[in-house]
Protein backbone atom coordinates (compact mmCIF):
# COMPACT_ATOMS: atom_id res chain seq x y z
CA UNK A 1 0.00 0.00 0.00
CA UNK A 2 1.44 3.49 -0.81
CA UNK A 3 1.44 6.93 1.30
CA UNK A 4 -1.40 8.20 -0.78
CA UNK A 5 -4.67 9.91 0.20
CA UNK A 6 -7.26 11.52 -0.98
CA UNK A 7 -10.35 12.38 0.77
CA UNK A 8 -14.23 13.27 -1.01
CA UNK A 9 -16.86 14.64 0.48
CA UNK A 10 -20.73 15.30 0.30
CA UNK A 11 -19.79 19.04 0.74
CA UNK A 12 -19.56 20.96 -2.43
CA UNK A 13 -16.88 23.68 -3.21
CA UNK A 14 -18.50 27.07 -2.61
CA UNK A 15 -18.41 28.35 -6.33
CA UNK A 16 -18.34 32.17 -5.02
CA UNK A 17 -16.12 35.10 -4.85
CA UNK A 18 -15.86 35.76 -1.30
CA UNK A 19 -17.60 38.91 -2.01
CA UNK A 20 -20.57 37.14 -2.79
CA UNK A 21 -19.70 34.53 0.03
CA UNK A 22 -20.20 37.74 2.29
CA UNK A 23 -23.12 39.35 0.48
CA UNK A 24 -25.18 35.85 0.92
CA UNK A 25 -24.51 35.05 4.34
CA UNK A 26 -24.86 38.61 5.39
CA UNK A 27 -28.56 38.60 4.56
CA UNK A 28 -28.89 34.93 5.89
CA UNK A 29 -27.65 35.80 9.19
CA UNK A 30 -28.43 39.55 8.96
CA UNK A 31 -28.90 39.74 13.11
CA UNK A 32 -26.20 37.48 14.29
CA UNK A 33 -22.54 38.19 15.47
CA UNK A 34 -20.15 39.16 12.92
CA UNK A 35 -17.20 41.03 14.21
CA UNK A 36 -16.61 41.71 17.83
CA UNK A 37 -13.32 43.94 18.60
CA UNK A 38 -12.89 44.21 21.96
CA UNK A 39 -10.21 46.82 22.39
CA UNK A 40 -12.09 48.61 20.11
CA UNK A 41 -15.55 48.57 21.62
CA UNK A 42 -16.83 47.69 17.78
CA UNK A 43 -19.72 45.26 17.92
CA UNK A 44 -21.59 44.18 14.57
CA UNK A 45 -24.05 41.91 12.83
CA UNK A 46 -23.57 40.61 9.27
CA UNK A 47 -25.46 42.93 8.20
CA UNK A 48 -24.27 46.15 9.78
CA UNK A 49 -20.65 44.47 9.01
CA UNK A 50 -21.32 43.78 4.84
CA UNK A 51 -22.26 47.72 5.06
CA UNK A 52 -19.13 49.00 6.71
CA UNK A 53 -16.97 46.57 3.83
CA UNK A 54 -19.27 47.93 0.79
CA UNK A 55 -18.48 51.60 2.36
CA UNK A 56 -15.01 51.03 2.54
CA UNK A 57 -14.73 49.21 -0.73
CA UNK A 58 -16.80 52.03 -2.53
CA UNK A 59 -14.28 54.49 -1.35
CA UNK A 60 -11.06 52.33 -2.84
CA UNK A 61 -12.75 52.29 -5.92
CA UNK A 62 -13.33 55.95 -5.81
CA UNK A 63 -9.47 55.98 -5.17
CA UNK A 64 -8.73 54.75 -8.25
CA UNK A 65 -8.51 51.02 -7.33
CA UNK A 66 -8.96 48.86 -9.91
CA UNK A 67 -9.58 45.63 -10.35
CA UNK A 68 -5.75 43.50 -9.77
CA UNK A 69 -4.09 46.63 -8.09
CA UNK A 70 -2.49 45.46 -5.42
CA UNK A 71 -3.80 47.34 -1.70
CA UNK A 72 -0.87 46.49 1.04
CA UNK A 73 -2.53 46.38 4.66
CA UNK A 74 0.46 47.02 7.32
CA UNK A 75 -1.28 46.42 10.79
CA UNK A 76 -1.81 44.47 13.85
CA UNK A 77 -5.44 42.77 14.50
CA UNK A 78 -8.52 45.69 14.46
CA UNK A 79 -11.77 46.00 12.45
CA UNK A 80 -10.44 47.87 9.74
CA UNK A 81 -7.89 45.16 9.36
CA UNK A 82 -10.53 43.07 8.94
CA UNK A 83 -12.82 45.57 6.72
CA UNK A 84 -9.92 45.78 4.14
CA UNK A 85 -9.73 42.15 3.85
CA UNK A 86 -13.61 41.86 2.63
CA UNK A 87 -13.77 45.35 0.71
CA UNK A 88 -10.33 44.66 -1.20
CA UNK A 89 -12.01 41.24 -2.21
CA UNK A 90 -15.19 42.74 -3.26
CA UNK A 91 -13.53 45.16 -5.96
CA UNK A 92 -11.60 42.32 -7.40
CA UNK A 93 -8.09 44.06 -5.93
CA UNK A 94 -5.18 42.00 -4.14
CA UNK A 95 -4.33 42.47 -0.59
CA UNK A 96 -0.96 42.51 0.07
CA UNK A 97 -0.68 41.91 3.37
CA UNK A 98 2.75 42.82 5.32
CA UNK A 99 3.72 41.38 8.68
CA UNK A 100 3.39 44.02 11.44
CA UNK A 101 7.14 42.94 12.92
CA UNK A 102 8.58 44.47 9.50
CA UNK A 103 11.20 47.20 9.67
CA UNK A 104 12.36 49.43 6.70
CA UNK A 105 14.45 47.16 4.76
CA UNK A 106 11.62 44.27 4.54
CA UNK A 107 8.63 46.93 4.15
CA UNK A 108 10.43 48.17 1.28
CA UNK A 109 11.08 44.94 0.05
CA UNK A 110 7.60 44.13 -0.20
CA UNK A 111 6.24 47.30 -1.47
CA UNK A 112 8.57 46.83 -4.47
CA UNK A 113 8.26 43.35 -5.04
CA UNK A 114 4.65 42.99 -5.15
CA UNK A 115 3.91 46.73 -6.68
CA UNK A 116 1.65 47.82 -3.83
CA UNK A 117 -0.11 50.75 -5.34
CA UNK A 118 -2.26 51.60 -2.17
CA UNK A 119 -1.03 51.37 1.18
CA UNK A 120 -3.10 51.06 4.70
CA UNK A 121 -0.76 51.11 7.73
CA UNK A 122 -1.67 52.00 11.09
CA UNK A 123 0.48 54.56 13.16
CA UNK A 124 2.43 52.96 15.97
CA UNK A 125 2.31 49.74 17.42
CA UNK A 126 4.34 49.20 21.31
CA UNK A 127 7.54 50.80 20.59
CA UNK A 128 7.48 50.97 16.98
CA UNK A 129 6.54 54.32 14.82
CA UNK A 130 5.51 53.21 11.69
CA UNK A 131 5.07 56.77 10.31
CA UNK A 132 8.78 57.49 11.08
CA UNK A 133 9.46 53.83 9.41
CA UNK A 134 7.33 54.92 6.32
CA UNK A 135 8.68 58.18 5.62
CA UNK A 136 12.14 56.23 6.29
CA UNK A 137 11.29 54.19 3.28
CA UNK A 138 9.68 56.84 1.09
CA UNK A 139 11.22 60.12 2.08
CA UNK A 140 8.88 61.74 -1.02
CA UNK A 141 5.66 60.95 0.56
CA UNK A 142 6.21 64.12 3.04
CA UNK A 143 5.32 67.23 1.72
CA UNK A 144 2.98 65.35 -1.13
CA UNK A 145 -0.69 65.49 -1.73
CA UNK A 146 -2.33 62.22 -0.73
CA UNK A 147 -2.72 60.30 -3.64
CA UNK A 148 0.10 62.27 -5.72
CA UNK A 149 3.39 60.28 -4.03
CA UNK A 150 5.29 59.20 -6.99
CA UNK A 151 9.08 57.84 -6.90
CA UNK A 152 11.42 55.94 -9.09
CA UNK A 153 12.02 54.06 -6.17
CA UNK A 154 8.60 52.71 -5.48
CA UNK A 155 7.37 53.26 -8.83
CA UNK A 156 3.76 51.68 -8.35
CA UNK A 157 3.04 53.31 -5.02
CA UNK A 158 0.75 56.51 -5.17
CA UNK A 159 -1.77 56.21 -2.26
CA UNK A 160 -1.00 55.78 1.53
CA UNK A 161 -3.87 55.27 4.12
CA UNK A 162 -3.33 55.70 8.21
CA UNK A 163 -6.09 54.25 10.02
CA UNK A 164 -6.00 57.26 12.59
CA UNK A 165 -7.93 60.70 13.37
CA UNK A 166 -4.61 62.04 12.73
CA UNK A 167 -3.56 64.11 9.29
CA UNK A 168 -0.42 62.98 8.38
CA UNK A 169 1.31 64.57 5.47
CA UNK A 170 1.22 62.95 1.85
CA UNK A 171 -1.14 60.28 3.44
CA UNK A 172 -5.03 60.02 4.07
CA UNK A 173 -7.22 59.31 7.12
CA UNK A 174 -9.05 56.10 6.97
CA UNK A 175 -12.30 58.36 7.75
CA UNK A 176 -11.06 60.19 4.10
CA UNK A 177 -11.74 57.06 2.49
CA UNK A 178 -14.95 56.41 3.56
CA UNK A 179 -16.18 60.00 2.94
CA UNK A 180 -15.44 59.74 -0.67
CA UNK A 181 -17.44 56.30 -1.10
CA UNK A 182 -20.70 58.68 -2.11
CA UNK A 183 -18.34 59.59 -5.25
CA UNK A 184 -19.41 55.47 -6.52
CA UNK A 185 -22.61 54.34 -7.58
CA UNK A 186 -24.37 51.57 -6.11
CA UNK A 187 -24.85 50.59 -10.03
CA UNK A 188 -20.80 50.86 -10.21
CA UNK A 189 -20.10 49.07 -7.09
CA UNK A 190 -22.47 45.92 -8.34
CA UNK A 191 -20.88 45.95 -11.83
CA UNK A 192 -17.69 45.89 -10.63
CA UNK A 193 -18.23 42.80 -8.37
CA UNK A 194 -20.05 41.08 -11.36
CA UNK A 195 -17.08 41.01 -13.42
CA UNK A 196 -15.07 39.39 -10.84
CA UNK A 197 -13.92 35.57 -10.80
CA UNK A 198 -12.95 33.20 -7.98
CA UNK A 199 -10.18 31.76 -9.70
CA UNK A 200 -8.68 35.86 -9.58
CA UNK A 201 -5.81 36.17 -7.16
CA UNK A 202 -6.94 38.11 -4.36
CA UNK A 203 -4.29 37.91 -1.61
CA UNK A 204 -0.33 37.91 -1.63
CA UNK A 205 0.82 36.57 1.62
CA UNK A 206 4.07 36.51 2.15
CA UNK A 207 6.07 33.54 3.62
CA UNK A 208 8.10 33.61 6.61
CA UNK A 209 11.30 33.52 5.35
CA UNK A 210 13.67 31.72 7.04
CA UNK A 211 16.33 32.02 4.87
CA UNK A 212 16.54 34.34 1.82
CA UNK A 213 14.16 36.85 1.13
CA UNK A 214 10.23 36.15 1.83
CA UNK A 215 8.14 34.82 -1.25
CA UNK A 216 4.90 36.19 -1.84
CA UNK A 217 2.45 33.44 -2.78
CA UNK A 218 -0.02 34.43 -5.00
CA UNK A 219 -3.71 33.04 -3.62
CA UNK A 220 -7.17 33.09 -4.93
CA UNK A 221 -10.59 33.58 -3.99
CA UNK A 222 -11.32 29.77 -4.78
CA UNK A 223 -8.15 28.68 -2.59
CA UNK A 224 -8.59 30.68 0.35
CA UNK A 225 -12.75 30.36 0.83
CA UNK A 226 -13.13 26.91 -0.21
CA UNK A 227 -9.94 26.62 2.26
CA UNK A 228 -11.74 28.47 5.33
CA UNK A 229 -14.77 26.80 4.30
CA UNK A 230 -13.79 22.88 5.38
CA UNK A 231 -11.67 23.89 8.27
CA UNK A 232 -14.79 25.09 9.40
CA UNK A 233 -16.32 22.30 8.33
CA UNK A 234 -13.90 20.16 10.11
CA UNK A 235 -14.99 21.94 13.57
CA UNK A 236 -18.34 21.25 12.82
CA UNK A 237 -18.79 25.17 12.67
CA UNK A 238 -22.21 26.78 12.26
CA UNK A 239 -23.69 30.12 12.80
CA UNK A 240 -23.79 29.92 16.92
CA UNK A 241 -20.08 29.53 17.12
CA UNK A 242 -18.34 32.34 18.54
CA UNK A 243 -14.32 32.17 17.87
CA UNK A 244 -11.57 34.39 19.77
CA UNK A 245 -9.00 35.03 17.61
CA UNK A 246 -5.61 36.11 19.12
CA UNK A 247 -3.60 35.02 16.03
CA UNK A 248 -2.02 37.51 13.58
CA UNK A 249 -4.77 38.03 10.72
CA UNK A 250 -1.76 38.91 8.28
CA UNK A 251 -1.13 35.09 8.25
CA UNK A 252 -3.21 32.79 6.80
CA UNK A 253 -3.83 31.58 10.36
CA UNK A 254 -6.02 34.46 11.42
CA UNK A 255 -7.13 35.47 8.17
CA UNK A 256 -8.16 32.12 6.22
CA UNK A 257 -9.08 29.44 8.91
CA UNK A 258 -9.99 32.55 11.58
CA UNK A 259 -12.11 35.02 9.52
CA UNK A 260 -13.58 33.02 6.06
CA UNK A 261 -13.74 30.01 8.51
CA UNK A 262 -16.23 32.17 10.19
CA UNK A 263 -18.09 34.24 7.90
CA UNK A 264 -18.51 31.14 5.48
CA UNK A 265 -20.66 29.51 8.39
CA UNK A 266 -22.71 32.28 9.88
CA UNK A 267 -20.40 32.22 12.97
CA UNK A 268 -18.79 35.30 14.90
CA UNK A 269 -15.19 36.51 14.49
CA UNK A 270 -13.82 38.56 18.20
CA UNK A 271 -10.71 39.92 18.19
CA UNK A 272 -9.50 39.93 21.92
CA UNK A 273 -6.85 42.29 21.35
CA UNK A 274 -4.48 43.77 18.78
CA UNK A 275 -1.68 41.49 19.50
CA UNK A 276 -1.19 38.25 21.62
CA UNK A 277 -1.93 38.83 24.94
CA UNK A 278 -2.84 35.86 27.10
CA UNK A 279 -4.81 37.35 30.00
CA UNK A 280 -6.88 39.61 27.38
CA UNK A 281 -7.97 36.02 25.50
CA UNK A 282 -8.82 34.29 28.81
CA UNK A 283 -10.93 37.23 29.85
CA UNK A 284 -13.03 37.32 26.27
CA UNK A 285 -13.37 34.02 25.80
CA UNK A 286 -15.15 33.90 29.48
CA UNK A 287 -16.84 37.12 28.81
CA UNK A 288 -18.19 36.58 25.35
CA UNK A 289 -19.02 32.61 25.83
CA UNK A 290 -16.50 31.93 23.25
CA UNK A 291 -17.14 28.22 21.74
CA UNK A 292 -13.74 28.13 20.18
CA UNK A 293 -9.90 30.11 20.36
CA UNK A 294 -6.96 29.49 17.58
CA UNK A 295 -3.48 29.51 18.66
CA UNK A 296 0.06 27.99 18.20
CA UNK A 297 0.88 25.78 20.90
CA UNK A 298 3.13 29.19 22.73
CA UNK A 299 -0.29 30.76 22.65
CA UNK A 300 -1.37 28.01 24.68
CA UNK A 301 1.05 27.51 27.05
CA UNK A 302 0.91 31.23 27.95
CA UNK A 303 -2.98 30.64 29.28
CA UNK A 304 -2.40 27.56 30.63
CA UNK A 305 0.46 29.32 32.72
CA UNK A 306 -0.67 32.67 33.15
CA UNK A 307 -0.87 33.15 36.94
CA UNK A 308 -4.72 33.87 36.94
CA UNK A 309 -5.81 30.88 34.45
CA UNK A 310 -7.44 29.16 37.32
CA UNK A 311 -9.78 32.44 37.94
CA UNK A 312 -11.25 31.77 33.93
CA UNK A 313 -14.70 30.47 33.39
CA UNK A 314 -13.84 28.13 30.31
CA UNK A 315 -16.81 26.21 29.82
CA UNK A 316 -17.84 27.50 27.11
CA UNK A 317 -15.64 26.64 24.69
CA UNK A 318 -16.03 23.45 22.79
CA UNK A 319 -12.83 23.56 19.74
CA UNK A 320 -10.72 25.44 18.22
CA UNK A 321 -7.13 24.57 16.16
CA UNK A 322 -3.97 24.07 17.46
CA UNK A 323 -1.44 25.00 14.70
CA UNK A 324 1.86 26.54 13.05
CA UNK A 325 4.37 24.33 14.87
CA UNK A 326 4.43 21.28 16.28
CA UNK A 327 1.91 20.36 19.56
CA UNK A 328 3.41 19.04 22.41
CA UNK A 329 1.17 16.11 23.80
CA UNK A 330 1.47 17.35 27.30
CA UNK A 331 0.09 20.23 25.95
CA UNK A 332 -3.01 19.31 24.35
CA UNK A 333 -3.98 17.11 26.97
CA UNK A 334 -4.22 20.16 29.34
CA UNK A 335 -6.23 22.23 26.77
CA UNK A 336 -8.33 19.34 26.25
CA UNK A 337 -9.02 18.93 30.19
CA UNK A 338 -8.44 22.00 31.63
CA UNK A 339 -9.83 24.62 28.90
CA UNK A 340 -12.59 22.27 28.15
CA UNK A 341 -11.96 21.91 24.62
CA UNK A 342 -12.84 18.38 24.20
CA UNK A 343 -13.10 19.24 20.46
CA UNK A 344 -9.63 21.03 19.80
CA UNK A 345 -8.15 20.12 16.65
CA UNK A 346 -4.61 19.94 14.54
CA UNK A 347 -3.89 21.21 11.62
CA UNK A 348 -0.89 21.08 9.39
CA UNK A 349 -0.13 23.32 5.88
CA UNK A 350 1.40 25.77 4.48
CA UNK A 351 0.49 29.67 2.87
CA UNK A 352 1.71 28.11 -0.05
CA UNK A 353 -1.51 25.33 0.64
CA UNK A 354 -4.04 28.13 1.69
CA UNK A 355 -2.73 27.70 4.21
CA UNK A 356 -4.51 23.59 5.10
CA UNK A 357 -3.57 20.15 4.30
CA UNK A 358 -4.19 18.21 6.79
CA UNK A 359 -6.55 18.37 10.04
CA UNK A 360 -7.84 15.86 12.70
CA UNK A 361 -11.91 16.13 13.23
CA UNK A 362 -14.06 16.68 16.52
CA UNK A 363 -14.32 13.17 17.35
CA UNK A 364 -10.97 11.85 17.04
CA UNK A 365 -8.73 10.11 19.41
CA UNK A 366 -6.65 11.74 21.75
CA UNK A 367 -3.78 9.19 20.40
CA UNK A 368 -4.86 10.82 16.69
CA UNK A 369 -5.01 14.37 17.99
CA UNK A 370 -1.88 14.73 19.59
CA UNK A 371 0.66 11.74 17.60
CA UNK A 372 -0.75 13.14 13.90
CA UNK A 373 -1.98 16.20 12.21
CA UNK A 374 -4.82 14.27 10.80
CA UNK A 375 -6.07 13.50 6.99
CA UNK A 376 -6.26 15.04 4.06
CA UNK A 377 -8.58 17.92 4.14
CA UNK A 378 -12.09 17.06 1.32
CA UNK A 379 -10.65 17.44 -2.35
CA UNK A 380 -6.99 17.64 -1.49
CA UNK A 381 -4.23 14.73 -2.80
CA UNK A 382 -1.39 13.83 -0.54
CA UNK A 383 1.65 11.74 -1.03
CA UNK A 384 4.69 10.83 0.56
CA UNK A 385 7.84 10.72 -1.60
CA UNK A 386 11.31 10.12 -1.55
CA UNK A 387 12.98 13.36 -1.46
CA UNK A 388 15.71 12.13 -3.85
CA UNK A 389 13.64 10.14 -6.59
CA UNK A 390 10.51 10.97 -6.17
CA UNK A 391 8.84 7.59 -6.37
CA UNK A 392 5.69 7.37 -3.15
CA UNK A 393 6.77 5.33 -0.34
CA UNK A 394 5.35 2.41 0.71
CA UNK A 395 2.65 3.53 3.98
CA UNK A 396 4.59 3.98 7.47
CA UNK A 397 7.89 4.79 5.46
CA UNK A 398 9.11 8.48 6.26
CA UNK A 399 9.60 10.93 2.82
CA UNK A 400 8.00 14.41 1.94
CA UNK A 401 4.58 15.34 1.86
CA UNK A 402 3.08 16.86 -1.04
CA UNK A 403 0.14 18.39 -1.99
CA UNK A 404 -2.44 18.54 -4.94
CA UNK A 405 -5.72 20.18 -5.01
CA UNK A 406 -7.95 23.22 -5.17
CA UNK A 407 -5.67 25.14 -1.98
CA UNK A 408 -2.77 25.28 -3.83
CA UNK A 409 -1.21 28.84 -4.41
CA UNK A 410 -1.43 30.25 -8.44
CA UNK A 411 2.22 31.04 -8.51
CA UNK A 412 4.62 33.23 -6.53
CA UNK A 413 4.27 36.50 -7.82
CA UNK A 414 7.16 37.83 -9.95
CA UNK A 415 9.32 34.69 -8.76
CA UNK A 416 9.00 32.17 -11.98
CA UNK A 417 12.08 30.10 -11.09
CA UNK A 418 11.10 29.65 -7.58
CA UNK A 419 7.34 28.89 -8.52
CA UNK A 420 9.12 25.80 -10.60
CA UNK A 421 10.88 24.80 -7.99
CA UNK A 422 8.31 24.55 -4.89
CA UNK A 423 5.36 23.32 -7.36
CA UNK A 424 5.97 20.38 -10.40
CA UNK A 425 4.75 20.06 -13.53
CA UNK A 426 2.15 17.98 -12.35
CA UNK A 427 0.77 20.30 -9.60
CA UNK A 428 1.89 19.07 -6.69
CA UNK A 429 3.07 21.25 -3.96
CA UNK A 430 6.61 20.36 -2.54
CA UNK A 431 6.17 21.44 1.14
CA UNK A 432 9.98 20.36 2.20
CA UNK A 433 8.30 18.58 5.45
CA UNK A 434 9.51 15.07 6.34
CA UNK A 435 6.18 12.84 7.16
CA UNK A 436 4.51 9.34 7.78
CA UNK A 437 1.50 8.51 6.66
CA UNK A 438 -0.47 5.51 8.62
CA UNK A 439 -2.63 2.37 7.06
CA UNK A 440 -5.56 4.32 8.55
CA UNK A 441 -4.48 7.99 6.24
CA UNK A 442 -3.52 10.03 9.27
CA UNK A 443 -0.31 12.04 8.91
CA UNK A 444 2.64 12.12 11.36
CA UNK A 445 4.84 15.14 10.07
CA UNK A 446 8.60 13.90 11.68
CA UNK A 447 10.64 17.33 10.61
CA UNK A 448 11.77 19.57 8.30
CA UNK A 449 13.97 17.70 5.38
CA UNK A 450 16.55 21.05 6.31
CA UNK A 451 16.31 20.61 10.01
CA UNK A 452 17.41 16.82 9.85
CA UNK A 453 20.57 16.42 11.88
CA UNK A 454 22.92 14.06 10.94
CA UNK A 455 25.37 12.47 13.27
CA UNK A 456 28.22 10.40 12.35
CA UNK A 457 26.01 8.89 9.61
CA UNK A 458 23.16 8.37 11.71
CA UNK A 459 19.32 10.59 11.02
CA UNK A 460 18.40 12.20 14.13
CA UNK A 461 14.52 13.86 13.63
CA UNK A 462 14.42 16.62 16.60
CA UNK A 463 11.03 16.39 16.81
CA UNK A 464 11.45 12.72 18.35
CA UNK A 465 13.78 14.07 20.83
CA UNK A 466 11.16 17.44 21.54
CA UNK A 467 8.70 14.94 22.15
CA UNK A 468 10.68 12.88 24.37
CA UNK A 469 12.12 15.69 26.88
CA UNK A 470 8.57 17.23 27.04
CA UNK A 471 7.45 14.49 29.41
CA UNK A 472 10.42 15.91 31.90
CA UNK A 473 7.98 17.13 34.78
CA UNK A 474 10.05 20.64 35.52
CA UNK A 475 10.08 21.43 31.29
CA UNK A 476 8.29 23.87 30.21
CA UNK A 477 9.49 23.88 26.42
CA UNK A 478 12.29 22.54 24.56
CA UNK A 479 13.78 22.52 20.94
CA UNK A 480 15.85 20.64 19.32
CA UNK A 481 18.96 21.75 16.43
CA UNK A 482 21.82 20.41 15.43
CA UNK A 483 25.07 22.48 15.45
CA UNK A 484 28.35 21.50 13.63
CA UNK A 485 31.11 18.84 14.95
CA UNK A 486 34.64 17.94 13.48
CA UNK A 487 34.35 14.41 14.46
CA UNK A 488 30.84 13.58 13.62
CA UNK A 489 29.44 16.74 11.36
CA UNK A 490 26.65 17.56 13.45
CA UNK A 491 25.66 16.87 17.36
CA UNK A 492 22.16 17.51 18.84
CA UNK A 493 22.01 20.69 20.96
CA UNK A 494 18.71 21.51 23.08
CA UNK A 495 17.32 24.72 23.78
CA UNK A 496 14.93 24.16 27.14
CA UNK A 497 12.82 26.59 29.09
CA UNK A 498 11.80 25.56 32.59
CA UNK A 499 9.19 25.59 34.26
CA UNK A 500 8.12 28.59 36.60
CA UNK A 501 9.35 28.15 39.94
CA UNK A 502 11.84 25.21 38.78
CA UNK A 503 15.57 24.43 38.80
CA UNK A 504 17.46 22.06 36.20
CA UNK A 505 21.16 21.44 35.47
CA UNK A 506 22.34 19.87 31.83
CA UNK A 507 23.31 16.98 33.79
CA UNK A 508 19.68 15.92 35.29
CA UNK A 509 18.98 16.54 31.49
CA UNK A 510 21.14 14.20 30.45
CA UNK A 511 20.90 11.65 33.07
CA UNK A 512 16.90 11.53 32.44
CA UNK A 513 17.78 10.56 29.25
CA UNK A 514 20.46 7.86 30.09
CA UNK A 515 18.72 4.64 29.01
CA UNK A 516 15.66 5.81 27.90
CA UNK A 517 16.58 7.17 24.12
CA UNK A 518 20.13 6.25 22.25
CA UNK A 519 22.84 7.77 23.14
CA UNK A 520 23.90 9.15 19.90
CA UNK A 521 20.01 11.38 20.24
CA UNK A 522 20.92 12.61 23.79
CA UNK A 523 21.85 16.29 23.44
CA UNK A 524 25.71 17.19 23.84
CA UNK A 525 24.87 20.34 24.29
CA UNK A 526 22.50 22.15 26.82
CA UNK A 527 20.99 25.93 26.54
CA UNK A 528 18.48 26.82 29.32
CA UNK A 529 16.70 29.93 27.83
CA UNK A 530 13.64 32.21 28.69
CA UNK A 531 12.58 32.40 25.18
CA UNK A 532 12.68 31.12 21.44
CA UNK A 533 13.66 32.81 17.98
CA UNK A 534 9.80 32.73 16.11
CA UNK A 535 8.54 34.16 13.17
CA UNK A 536 5.30 36.68 14.70
CA UNK A 537 3.04 34.07 13.84
CA UNK A 538 5.21 31.21 16.32
CA UNK A 539 7.24 29.43 14.27
CA UNK A 540 10.27 28.38 15.68
CA UNK A 541 12.91 29.85 13.49
CA UNK A 542 15.22 27.44 14.01
CA UNK A 543 18.21 28.50 11.95
CA UNK A 544 18.90 31.41 13.92
CA UNK A 545 18.51 29.31 16.77
CA UNK A 546 21.47 27.65 14.70
CA UNK A 547 23.69 30.46 14.03
CA UNK A 548 23.40 31.91 18.07
CA UNK A 549 24.33 28.53 19.62
CA UNK A 550 27.13 28.15 16.80
CA UNK A 551 28.25 31.42 17.71
CA UNK A 552 27.99 30.99 21.34
CA UNK A 553 29.45 27.17 21.45
CA UNK A 554 32.58 28.75 19.51
CA UNK A 555 31.95 26.54 16.18
CA UNK A 556 32.05 28.92 13.44
CA UNK A 557 35.63 27.11 12.59
CA UNK A 558 34.03 23.35 12.64
CA UNK A 559 33.80 22.21 8.99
Amino acid sequence: MLSYAFEGSTKRYIAKTIGDMLNDNAEKYANNDCLISVHQNIRLNYKQFNAEVDRLAKGLMALGIKKQDKVAIWSTNNAQWVFTQFATAKIGAVLVTINPAYRTNELEYALKQSEVNTLIMIEHFKTSNYIDIFYEVAPFARGTTPGQIHSNKLPHLKNVVCISEEKHTGMFKWQDILDMSDKVSEEEFIERQRSLNFDDVVNIQYTSGTTGFPKAAALTHFNILNNGYFVGEAMNFTDKDRLCIPVPFYHCFGMVMSNLACTSHGATMIIPSEYFEPLSVLTVIEKEKCTAVHGVPTMFIAELEHPEFKKFDLSSLRTGIMAGSPCPVEVMKRVNKEMHMSEVEIAYGQTESSPVITQTSVDDTLEHRTETVGKALPFVEVKIVNPETGDIVPVGEQGELCARGYNIMKYYYNNEEATKSTVDDSKWLHTGDLAVMSEDGYFKITGRIKDMIIRGGQNIYPREIEEFLYTHPKISDVQVIGVPDKKYGEQVCAWIKIKDGESLTEEEVKEYCNEKIAHYKIPKYIKFTDSFPMTITGKIRKVEMREISTKELGLEDVK
